[in-house]
């Protein structure tokens, strides 16, 4: 049978289908905008007022974070192994679209996703938050790393959906790393440095807890040491790899 490429109608049908997913715009658009005026409010009479710009600006690259996480990683995952469960891609295989054009399709509509979320919540920010004015390069690296962690949490998610094939163990292994993540990374109100050692020294391989920590100093001035925020991409885009690769195995073995 001839197989069909990626077309518009494809990605068209993907993005229908990550907007029709309540994991999507409840935690990836909704619950960083409705987190990030909940907290900075709670700050304001908390911070000194030469401080409250500072602190709001630390607040909205903290929870810029949660939408990779939560659109990506949560909801891909979600999405993606309900699919596998429901044998979507070999019903779309006997109507000729490959398996390839369709994960295609899913990154081009996911990253299509993020992005209007990230443009809706930078609005918010700036209109609503009062928050500092980056350096072009400052919000420009952090765009690049938050596409970047998309792409590592896609494969992250598409891995983990793989092997377990099921909607129920892979709702509740991503749920415990997205929420564990957040906790190590200093997303749910606790500080990385406040954390145990060896908490700690898990955090610092972990992107997350950089962008979250130190961004704000180099957000409008000043140099900044990228070297262990490379290497904490490395590890988690090696660790997401290894994952795609033994589901890739073990999906192998299965159908064999």
């Amino acid at each position: 049978m001839k197989t069909r490429g990626t077309t518009l109608n494809l990605i068209l049908y993907e993005i229908r289908n990550v907007i029709g997913n309540p994991f999507i715009p409840i935690f990836g658009i909704a619950f960083p905008v409705v987190m990030s005026f909940v907290i900075t409010r709670g700050f304001a009479s908390q911070v000194p007022e030469n401080m409250i710009k500072q602190a709001n600006t630390g607040v909205f690259i903290t929870l810029s974070l949660v939408i990779p996480m939560a659109i990506i990683f949560l909801g891909y995952a979600a999405m993606y192994s309900q699919e596998i469960e429901n044998q979507i891609s070999l019903r779309m295989r006997l109507f000729g679209i490959s398996e390839k054009s369709l994960i295609i399709a899913k990154v081009i509509a996911q990253n299509i996703i993020v992005t209007i979320s990230i443009v809706i919540y930078s609005v918010f920010g700036f209109l609503v938050l009062d928050i500092q004015i980056p350096r072009l390069s400052s919000a420009l690296i952090l765009i690049l790393c938050l596409y970047l962690l998309g792409v590592i949490f896609f494969i992250f998610a598409h891995g983990i959906s793989t092997i377990f094939k099921k909607f129920g163990p892979t709702y509740f292994v991503t749920m415990v790393l997205y929420f564990g993540i957040m906790v190590l990374c200093g997303m749910m109100g606790v500080s990385t440095e406040n954390l145990p050692k060896a908490l700690k020294a898990v955090a610092s391989t972990l992107p997350m807890s950089y962008v979250s920590s130190d961004f704000i100093d180099f957000w409008q001035k000043g140099s900044y040491n990228f070297v262990p925020l490379i290497q904490s991409f490395i590890f988690l885009g090696a660790i997401s790899c290894i994952i795609l690769i033994l589901s890739l195995y073990k999906d192998r073995r299965v159908v064999k």
